[in-house]
């Protein structure tokens, strides 16, 4: 099993803490496109947390000049992720702009917020991935309006084999702070789990479509 640096201990703790992240392996959610789901997860909750929105900010910013160097802009994906890349863009000193999950149905009918220039190095922020499509959305209007997306970050995935496909199929590199495999393992040694539910857990992200908890 991988070691745990520090930065994934310390966010999947944080998400814990203040419920942005919910595991309840026994009750499941049920998600929009109907799969049941053993964990909710909302990102915007850390907006409210000023000491841990800080600490995402920084390592956001951190990861981004770690991975790809020097960028020219940072785009967030409607919604959740436009606070997100507005604090990363305001850390970096970077302009920012965001991405519609469609156009508007009136005045420019605008599907990229903000300006954009032909042949800019443009990071995607997300607060969350899970299959990778709608942030594969973002992308392919940002490429489609001339900009050179080097990749994408987030706050969390949920590391399903189906978003790598998606990431490498689009061919864009993909980078979280925290994952679904470091969270289990801190949501379990915090007590937020039992040892128990664990096995539940992990077939889920195995196979997320037809998981059943009573199966």
């Amino acid at each position: 099993m991988n070691y745990l640096n520090e930065v994934e201990q310390k966010v999947a703790e944080s998400l814990l803490q203040i419920k942005a992240i919910k595991l309840q392996p026994k009750s499941p959610f049920t998600w929009a496109s109907g799969w049941k789901s053993p964990i909710y997860c909302d990102n915007r909750v850390t907006l409210s947390h000023p000491a841990i929105r800080t600490y995402i900010r920084q390592k956001l910013s951190q990861l981004i000049q770690e991975e790809f160097g020097s960028v020219d802009m940072i785009s967030g994906v409607a919604t959740a992720g436009i606070p997100q890349g507005v604090l990363v863009a305001q850390d970096l000193g970077l302009p920012f702009s965001y991405v519609r999950s469609s156009a508007k149905d009136h005045g420019r009918q605008n599907l990229i917020e903000g300006e954009v220039i032909s042949g800019q190095r443009v990071v995607v922020v997300e607060d969350l991935v899970s299959t990778g499509k709608s942030s594969l959305v973002a992308v392919k209007a940002l490429r489609e309006a001339g900009c050179n997306v080097v990749g994408l970050v987030s706050i969390f995935t949920y590391g399903l084999d189906e978003a790598r496909k998606n990431f490498e199929d689009a061919k864009c590199t993909f980078h979280s702070l925290c994952n679904y495999e470091a969270l289990i393992r801190v949501a379990a040694s915090n007590s937020y789990i039992k040892e128990s539910e664990i096995e539940l857990l992990e077939k889920w992200r195995q196979d997320p479509a037809s998981w059943n908890p009573e199966l």
